[in-house]
């Protein structure tokens, strides 16, 4: 493993090297875990019968693919930390931004049209033409509208952790400092969780900071090698997130009943470990042996794919339920999903990321020239570094 000094901008300076690709598998797991929830564990609704009792063969583990959200979450501590490091609050910003945009604008659009004049009935958020444009800024989770998909609300969860992130920066990023903000985000995370405080809740988000925490400390394992420290804080982090976890399993299970959601808190502890164990691995370098290019493009397509998949299910489960087996018919609504996030990755979502980053950096270098600070280069390609592009992000 490379090192790479912590002190200093320019001596931490996140470089350029080979992809990450164990990280685009990872990605695409978790999005075909939330995939299998949502078609054979959770759409009541399009089946017209407990879709685990349709498939009961593997309800075990389709109620847990839940989870694939918390991998999501995992994966962006790592991802993110990596992404900020010895850049500006400006340059996360362009980053963030054209990563997470375009692909949702066009989706959110999608969604409209969809609702409003085609009449699609599944997951219909009914909302406004003024509730759509407030969507398309992501930040309805914060002014009481409704999310038009249903699993926006993870992105706006992920949009707070940059928000931290992005604060972070502005005091530049060093292995010392990391551990502070860890230390002092788990220390409120604990402060919320027993205050039970509104405010504390909203900002530090107790249920779903320790997947962002363990995320970061994966990544400074990686970064820096092996510390008792660094594997302190993924142990407290993986004990509350069993804590989370379990208690989100069993709010599903309160809600509809066991015998409709046959998810134990057992299960939850295997996924969670599990969950923590591939981050792990990826962290000591284990899955390197993953260069295949095409996961790349798994990997790529996974942001589209987890904004589109339920929806495109809205569409073909209850026009085809009547004409097609279930199995069929859940294979080929997943085929079809994946489909169209390809497209929206190669037509709408990679270009639009070329577009959105050129503008907003050309934006921020203008800016910088007029506060009389010069544009800095990206950073030289050092031999053996490794680091993941800013299609790296999630969902």
């Amino acid at each position: 493993m490379t090192y790479v000094p912590a002190h200093g901008s320019a001596a931490g300076r996140t470089t350029r090297g080979p992809r990450l690709v164990e990280l685009d598998v990872l990605r695409f797991i978790a999005a075909f875990a939330v995939m299998s929830f949502h078609f054979m564990a959770a759409s009541k609704s399009l089946w017209d019968d407990y879709p685990t009792a349709l498939f009961s063969s593997v309800n075990r583990v389709t109620t847990l693919g839940i989870l694939g959200v918390e991998l999501f979450f995992l994966i962006s501590g790592f991802v993110i930390l990596m992404s900020a490091w010895g850049h500006s609050l400006g340059d996360f910003v362009v980053s963030r931004v054209s990563r997470l945009y375009p692909a949702y604008w066009f989706v959110v659009i999608a969604l409209f049209v969809m609702y409003t004049f085609v009449g699609v009935k599944g997951f219909d958020p009914k909302l406004s033409l003024r509730d759509y444009l407030v969507n398309m800024t992501m930040l309805q989770g914060g002014t009481g509208i409704g999310h038009a998909g249903a699993v926006f609300w993870s992105l706006w969860v992920e949009l707070r952790f940059y928000i931290l992130v992005g604060l972070f920066t502005l005091v530049g990023i060093t292995l010392r400092r990391c551990l502070g903000f860890m230390a002092a985000w788990l220390i409120l995370v604990v402060l919320a969780e027993g205050t039970h405080n509104d405010v504390l809740t909203f900002l530090f988000m107790p249920r779903q900071a320790p997947y962002f925490i363990a995320g970061m400390a994966f990544y400074l394992i990686y970064r820096f090698g092996s510390t008792l420290v660094l594997w302190t804080f993924v142990g407290v982090s993986y004990g509350l997130c069993l804590l989370a976890a379990t208690e989100r399993i069993k709010g599903r299970v309160d809600m509809i009943g066991f015998a409709h959601y046959p998810a134990p808190p057992e299960g939850a502890i295997i996924a969670i470990t599990l969950i923590f164990l591939l981050i792990a691995a990826v962290a000591l370098g284990w899955l390197r042996w993953l260069r295949w290019r095409a996961l790349t493009t798994l990997g790529a397509l996974t942001y589209p794919l987890y904004l589109i998949h339920q929806n495109v299910s809205a569409v073909l489960i209850p026009g085809l339920k009547d004409s097609i087996g279930r199995w069929p018919l859940v294979g080929l609504t997943m085929a079809t999903s994946i489909a169209v996030a390809y497209l929206i990755y190669r037509l709408v979502d990679r270009p639009g990321q070329r577009w959105l980053r050129a503008a907003l950096g050309a934006s921020l270098d203008r800016i910088r020239l007029r506060d009389g600070v010069s544009a800095t280069p990206p950073p030289a390609p050092v031999a053996g570094a490794t680091t993941q592009t800013k299609e790296a992000s999630v969902p």
